[in-house]
């Protein structure tokens, strides 16, 4: 017989965006539950985290659990190469207040000890559950659950929050999906036990590569504490025509210098397979309407090329959560005021040096022979995921000052 049940709030997705808001609402004192298609731990790339992240989950109370995991890296800052150069922002040198460091995670782990956590805190987390359906035309929001084993049954929510990141439940259900104003770019990448042994390689921090050739081809190489590494190409789809995953990475890789001698021990032929994923920058025509919000990637995701996708969605949660505990208490909520356009102040400061970095304006900034120690600060504080800090001049008036930046460093050679 079909199953209804009632929650405050229905979560719907059980990524980090969902982990944090689940945590946070649930210290409210209201009733979560959360709804994930899929089963965890299952792998997922995005796994260099921020440290603006450390805020939130320490708020939500994840940080013991996550400091008890050995696979998972401290990260201080963020490491670029292109040709023969090499530079790095130290994310503990930062203007912004906050934490200075951060993890880099396997996301198949992290994702699970969140919601792990969120469990234990009181969260009703049902895996393999598909939403099929949402009706927000009554009192409370209405879903439609087609559970993997039984029959579909329908649960009602004061309130539905889609962290469901790719799978965009929301936006495809009521249509709000809209074409991302960023090209279609795509990522091919594994695991490699990188037996890195180069002094000059830091694994504390991420080493992001511009190609010798084509500075709009970049690549990831995220080293965890296990004595593995995450490493991907990104670029236009035309820049890999011809070539499967493998080839196009390590194509790619033998077009950086660093990367080329550091991982000269590399091993490639591990069991884990090469992925490919493409046309991952989306947007919506609302982040919010009667009885839904949503969170991080189910909203907007743009590049994976600074590790914002994590942060925007740990932010977005934490920003829903506060509103919605207003929200349910019968208190004024402006969901327009206080929950969007505070978010879209990180989403579009990212957005800037996302841009800045493919037309090559902020890869001139980065690879300047010299820079200003002050301007560098700034810059590390966006970097370190401190988008929203509208005292830093390079978020306050991020457009202008890469632009004047830009233009002070001088254009660098390459296509």
């Amino acid at each position: 017989m079909p199953v209804s049940e009632s929650f405050d709030i229905a979560v719907i997705g059980a990524g980090p965006a969902g982990a944090v808001a689940a945590a946070l609402l649930l210290r409210q004192g209201f009733s979560v539950c959360v709804l994930e298609k899929q089963h965890f731990p299952r792998f997922v790339i995005g796994e260099s985290l921020l440290p603006h992240c450390m805020e939130f989950l320490d708020e939500a109370g994840f940080l013991p659990a996550l400091h008890a995991e050995p696979s998972f890296q401290h990260k201080n800052g963020a490491a670029f190469t292109w040709r023969d150069r090499y530079t790095h922002f130290d994310f503990t040198d930062k203007f912004s207040a906050g934490p200075g460091t951060t993890f880099q995670v396997r996301r198949d782990r992290f994702d699970h000890i969140l919601i792990r956590e969120a469990a234990k805190q009181g969260a009703d987390v049902r895996f393999g559950c598909e939403v099929c359906a949402f009706d927000n035309t009554g009192e409370h929001a209405r879903l439609n659950v087609l559970p993997e084993h039984g029959a579909a049954y329908a649960l009602t929510a004061r309130f539905v929050l889609d962290a469901s990141g790719y799978g965009r439940v929301l936006p495809r259900l009521l249509d709000l999906d809209t074409p991302s104003a960023l090209p279609v770019r795509e990522a091919h990448f594994t695991h490699i036990d990188d037996h890195i042994t180069a002094a000059d390689f830091d694994r504390d921090k991420i080493l992001i590569s511009t190609h010798s050739t084509r500075r709009d081809v970049w690549l990831w190489l995220i080293p965890f504490a296990d004595g593995r590494s995450s490493i991907g190409v990104v670029g236009l789809p035309e820049r890999f025509i011809g070539q499967d995953s493998e080839t196009a990475l390590k194509n790619a890789v033998a077009n950086v210098p660093m990367l080329q001698r550091i991982l000269a021990d590399a091993v490639w032929d591990n069991g884990v397979p090469f992925r490919r994923i493409g046309g991952y920058s989306a947007n919506v025509k609302a982040l919010h309407g009667k009885h839904f919000a949503l969170l991080g990637n189910a909203a907007e995701f743009l590049d994976p090329v600074f590790s914002s996708g994590v942060t925007i969605a740990m932010h977005s949660a934490k920003l829903a959560a506060d509103l919605l505990g207003k929200h349910l208490r019968g208190k004024a909520a402006d969901w327009q005021r206080e929950f969007a356009e505070p978010l879209m102040v990180g989403v579009e400061t990212f957005r800037t040096y996302v841009n800045g970095w493919y037309d090559g304006r902020f890869q001139d900034v980065i690879y300047a022979p010299s820079r200003n120690a002050d301007i560098s600060r700034m810059i590390a504080s966006v970097l370190a995921g401190y988008a929203w800090d509208t005292e830093n001049p390079f978020v306050d008036k991020a457009e202008r000052r890469l632009n004047a930046l830009a233009q002070m460093v001088g254009r660098q050679d390459g296509d």
